[in-house]
């Protein structure tokens, strides 16, 4: 069985996008590690498992009930409770790496770690299965192979949270909850698709309607390049996953 790093944030990380593959990791008899920017244990987004402020739109944009218990189930495992801070991590010790993703302010430590980004960039150098989901495909964009001086992703196909699901997201809640869904000015695929080879390299996929699950897996989608696989958002995750326990 193989041992696999999830690295999250210490706070505001999406609950669906790391407790899904936690969970289809685990099911199948695979060890999941993680790590923080602090070493502490993480706490998701709360407004991503709550809806609290969102009104009508609260159905579409938390977290669903499964991914809710998985979340749950997900607090009580010692590995989650026990983390590794971003520098301990050692690439020789995992078989591959998941990137989730977040939008909320406390994301930051975990998208700007220059110690993270040097070892995600390890994981590449490595040729190991690394995954990379929504504002996760941001963290491994900036980091960079130090033999090239480009990004990790540069030659590579890639997709992200796209600017239309971004963009809807914040127009429909700016109002009362202002940049909540920005959590940079400039959008998750504008940056990414900067650090591509060729804007041609950013694959957006079908448009994101519904999200998959265990038994709809055609809902999600995914982009793997190699040993990279990407997705876009919570709605893809189970495909995401089911997609990188192959690469495994």
């Amino acid at each position: 069985m193989a041992r696999v790093l999830i690295a999250i944030s210490t706070t505001d990380f999406d609950p669906t996008e790391v407790s899904v593959p936690w969970r289809i990791l685990r099911a199948v008899g695979h060890e999941v590690q993680f790590a923080t920017d602090t070493g502490r244990a993480g706490q998701a987004d709360t407004r991503m498992l709550s809806g609290v402020g969102f009104g009508w739109l609260k159905s579409l944009l938390i977290a669903r009930p499964d991914a809710q218990t998985d979340y749950r189930a997900m607090l009580l495992d010692p590995a989650f409770q026990n983390p590794l801070p971003y520098d301990a991590i050692k690439t020789g010790d995992f078989d591959g790496l998941v990137l989730p993703g977040g939008h909320a302010k406390g994301m930051l430590p975990y998208l700007e770690s220059k110690v993270l980004q040097s070892a995600i960039a390890a994981f590449f150098a490595a040729d190991k299965p690394v995954g990379a989901i929504c504002h996760g495909v941001v963290a491994a964009c900036r980091a960079v192979d130090p033999n090239t001086g480009k990004s990790v992703l540069f030659g590579r196909k890639t997709t992200a949270l796209l600017n239309r699901q971004e963009l809807l997201a914040w127009r429909l809640t700016k109002r009362k909850h202002g940049d909540y869904f920005r959590t940079y000015r400039e959008t998750v695929e504008d940056e990414v698709t900067a650090c591509l080879q060729s804007p041609a390299d950013f694959i957006q996929g079908p448009t994101p309607l519904l999200r998959d699950d265990a038994t709809h897996l055609e809902r999600g989608f995914t982009q793997r390049d190699g040993n990279y696989l990407s997705a876009r958002w919570p709605g893809d995750a189970h495909r995401f996953a089911t997609e990188f326990l192959k690469m495994l």
